[in-house]
């Protein structure tokens, strides 16, 4: 009976030694997960802050681009304005100069449009 002890204790030996082993090989498992776990919360962190990155830097080349439109339409709109008090300035100094000859031509101009007017 002693060979039989013996290959059952070792073979209860090899049965420990294969369960420590399969323990370690779980420990290394989880191991290995939570590192790759922490490299993804990382690699996750790294692709947030870049983003927000290029969200911010898009933002102020955005606002950039409006406060340039902006002040361009606003220069636009009054170089108009100034151009229409210049030539209403003009209008008025040509009829107090020449009156007789402002009225003669807005006459003119208001029998073509009444011509144009009543043939339409």
């Amino acid at each position: 009976m002693s060979r039989i002890e013996d290959q059952s204790r070792q073979g209860g030996d090899q049965g420990n030694q294969q369960g420590g082993q399969q323990g370690n090989i779980g420990q290394q498992i989880k191991d290995t997960a939570g590192q790759v776990s922490q490299n993804l919360r990382d690699v996750g962190s790294q692709v947030r802050n870049r983003a927000e990155e290029q969200i911010g830097q898009l933002r102020d080349t955005a606002t950039q681009y409006y406060e340039q439109g902006r002040d361009r339409a606003n220069e636009y709109y009054q170089q108009g304005k100034d151009k229409a008090v210049e030539w209403e300035q003009n209008l008025e100094t040509y009829v107090r100069d020449q009156p007789l000859k402002s009225v003669l031509i807005a006459a003119g101009v208001g029998l073509m449009l009444g011509f144009f007017w009543r043939r339409s």
